[in-house]
């Protein structure tokens, strides 16, 4: 009996070590150092471009971008208001070492939905995947391209329904209000 309660204690010791060990070497990967462009606060002003979403239209709002868990993530939230509709919602990306790539979910206030991945590639960043949006499925890719100093950037979006003809569907101007904090 001794025998076993001195296994199981040894157990839970070894457990909690091996726990405190393993939380201890937890370390963003370097290439998240590229998503620390998108962070602080930022304002933006687009327009809408007719096609199957809607009809053309003048967006302006707000996003802020945080690295989140110990910067091993991305949290990018908005605030939009286009045409007489309010909307917001959040992005959280990660970098895929396997694809090398920046995997990406997004969800709205208005039930859309996107998954995909970005691409960044010095100042340019490119995203492919899916929109869900009132129940249909379209594919979308984005291309954003941030000025020298990194304070700004312009964003031009279109979608397919089919995957062969695209069509444009929002292009904007977001300029960085305020830095990313000091910690």
């Amino acid at each position: 009996m001794r025998t076993l309660i001195a296994f199981i204690v040894t157990a839970c010791f070894s457990l909690t070590a091996f726990a405190q060990q393993s939380t201890l070497q937890i370390k963003p990967d370097p290439e998240l150092k590229k998503l620390a462009v998108y962070v602080g606060q930022w304002k933006y002003e687009g327009e809408y471009k007719p096609g199957p979403l809607g009809t053309a239209g003048m967006a302006t709002g707000s996003a802020t971008g945080e690295m989140i868990l110990r910067g091993c993530f991305l949290e990018w939230r908005w605030k939009e208001k286009a045409n007489t509709a309010e909307t917001q919602g959040f992005e959280i990306l990660n970098y895929d070492p396997m694809n090398r790539n920046y995997a990406s979910a997004s969800y709205a206030d208005d039930g859309s939905s996107s998954s995909g991945a970005y691409v960044i590639d010095g100042n340019t960043s490119n995203y492919s995947g899916k929109f869900v949006v009132g129940g249909k499925q379209y594919l979308s890719r984005v291309t954003e391209v941030f000025t020298a100093d990194r304070a700004s950037f312009t964003q031009k979006a279109e979608i397919s329904v089919d995957g062969k003809t695209w069509v444009p569907f929002f292009e904007a101007k977001f300029t960085k209000a305020k830095p990313a904090p000091k910690k």
